[in-house]
């Protein structure tokens, strides 16, 4: 029979290697609140990730480009059905200026964000936005997108403009789940042939998840971190599950009180898990975790994150793409972002990786395999 004497036990003999643990293992991690086990886990995490990607923190400038929104997700601020959400996109120079300013303050790389969208119109104007980064920038600044579900033929086309990062959160590995947050017209199977394509194409392929979600249980975790590791993802963003009060979903989170602390610490040790289970490949520290401890994104980084994504969209935008309540950073500029991060990450014992794409280790070695 499992015990917390004995998790505690065989994270101690975990030495700097990432370590299989069994769904029933994860489990009573995830569930068990004492202290002593949690400050161990978020321990013997941070140690393997000095073995596999060190102790550099790599920066993606965040571009939130367009709050407009095809789809209808139960949780989300920019949900087309959101009459409240003012709509915006930024124009082609706004795009630039960031992608220059990210350039000059020696982010390696940028990451364009944005509600899903398919038409051709949008497709054509993230194609030409990344071609041109790649020409002012003289090839230099790495570009991740997260514009959501897109056939093969547009995923192809951003590759060779010269993206090479994408970014799609799964939500929920749990089909049954997954249904309960989304409406019945999106597909849990063509989110899946979306990331398999990703994969197919050369993308560094990331996904992740919502914790503490209504309805979610620990073994719905347990099993997302299995899907991180069957699919062989490069890339985890995974944080907080936040309530934004105009979407139907946020009825839900109040019938079911849900506790941010604990959504808090099991946001942390899902990234501990996975740097303990996966072991050299990229994790974000994401600003929802900021959004409920000041200091999230930095215990984050401690529990085993290696990649913190500022925000460098124009301050007047940031409030229209709300995703969830309380936002941080929404007064902030981009200097400011930059210099309380670099004050942050080096109080932390962390070296911020300036000028350095900060790809997946797990990415290349698949792609040697391969």
């Amino acid at each position: 029979m499992i015990s917390t004497e004995k998790i505690i036990a065989k994270l101690k003999s975990i030495n700097g290697e990432r370590s299989s643990l069994t769904k029933d293992e994860c489990a009573l991690i995830l569930s068990d609140n004492s202290k002593e086990l949690r400050e161990l886990l978020f321990k013997k995490a941070y140690e393997v990730k000095l073995n596999y990607v060190g102790n550099k923190v790599y920066f993606r400038g965040l571009i939130e480009y367009s709050n407009i929104c095809i789809k209808d997700c139960y949780y989300c601020g920019v949900r087309k059905s959101n009459k409240s959400s003012k709509r915006y996109q930024l124009s082609d120079e706004e795009v630039l200026k960031a992608a220059e300013w990210a350039l000059e303050n020696r982010f390696g790389s940028i990451i364009i964000q944005a509600g899903e969208r398919t038409d051709r119109q949008f497709v054509f104007k993230i194609e030409k936005l990344v071609k041109e980064i790649k020409r002012k920038s003289d090839g230099k600044l790495s570009i991740t997108l997260s514009l959501g579900e897109q056939t093969e033929e547009v995923y192809k086309r951003w590759f060779e403009a010269g993206a090479h990062r994408y970014l799609l959160r799964i939500e929920t590995s749990n089909p049954k789940l997954y249904k309960k947050l989304h409406p019945q017209n999106h597909s849990f199977d063509n989110r899946l042939r979306s990331l398999y394509s990703l994969k197919q194409l050369g993308y560094q392929m990331g996904t992740g998840v919502m914790i503490g979600l209504p309805f979610q249980t620990t073994y719905d975790l347990v099993n997302d971190l299995y899907f991180f590791k069957e699919f062989d993802v490069d890339m985890i963003g995974m944080g907080p599950y936040l309530l934004h009060h105009d979407t139907p979903l946020a009825f839900e989170a109040n019938e079911f009180k849900l506790d941010k602390d604990k959504q808090y610490f099991l946001s942390l040790k899902m990234i501990a898990l996975s740097r303990i289970i996966l072991g050299d490949v990229n994790i974000a520290s994401t600003t929802a975790l900021q959004a409920i401890k000041p200091m999230g994104r930095e215990y984050g980084l401690l529990a085993g994150a290696n990649v913190i994504m500022p925000n460098i969209t124009e301050q007047k935008y940031r409030s229209y793409y709300k995703l969830y309540e309380d936002k941080p950073c929404l007064n902030e500029n981009y200097d400011d972002c930059r210099n309380c991060l670099e004050k942050r990450i080096t109080m932390i014992g962390e070296k911020i990786g300036y000028d350095e794409w900060g790809d997946s280790i797990h990415f290349r070695k698949r792609i040697i395999v391969k």
